[in-house]
């Protein structure tokens, strides 16, 4: 199985991949948007699910990159992250929020609303307006339902920030936080 998509060598660190994410695009079934959003762990970064050696729970993530590793936060929201690393290392990047771009009418229906900024503005929210559950655990990210696609002209100039990590209690100050400066679809904005 191939670990380069959309332009991204997925055996590459975390950190590098979750930059490198922001401007490609992600569609479930057809359904998705321009990644403007993600947060990178590692298996050495006490934040990650992986600090502490694999578990049934965070299998996927110990698994081959370039496959889907999802969990549920607080028991409430889904979380899709993309695995990185070479298998057995427990590394991957966190999708917190993406531009909608291909079947807003679908994802307004999932999530019950209509503004686009409010679709896939944080990790539960892109779960949900993607269709994204526990069924999509360990796929493969080069086989139907996924499909990436590589940054294009515009992805190309969005200007790329980091900053710490959100929505977390250990290694807060890790600066593996990515996102386009400014962008209305964060699910919060860069200081």
């Amino acid at each position: 199985m191939t670990t380069y998509l959309a332009g991204i060598d997925f055996n590459a660190p975390s950190h590098e991949v979750a930059r490198l994410l922001i401007g490609v695009t992600v569609l479930v079934d057809g359904v998705g948007g321009r990644i403007v959003e993600t947060e990178a762990y590692d298996r050495e970064d006490p934040a990650s699910h992986t600090y502490n050696g694999p578990t049934e729970r965070n299998a996927a993530m110990f698994g081959p990159p370039a496959h889907a590793y999802v969990y549920r936060s607080y028991g409430i929201h889904w979380c899709l992250n993309f695995v990185c690393r070479e298998e057995g290392h427990g590394a991957g990047v966190l999708i917190r929020a993406i531009e909608p771009l291909h079947g807003l009418e679908r994802m307004a229906v999932r999530r019950g609303l209509q503004d686009p900024r409010l679709l896939a503005s944080g990790p539960g929210r892109v779960c949900q307006a993607l269709g994204i559950t526990r069924e999509h655990n360990g796929k493969p990210l080069a086989l139907p339902p996924f499909h990436l696609l590589p940054r294009d002209a515009v992805a190309m100039e969005l200007p790329v920030v980091a900053g710490p990590r959100i929505g977390i209690s250990k290694a807060m100050d890790t600066p593996w936080r990515f996102g386009v400066a400014r962008s209305p679809y964060l699910s919060k904005p860069f200081r």
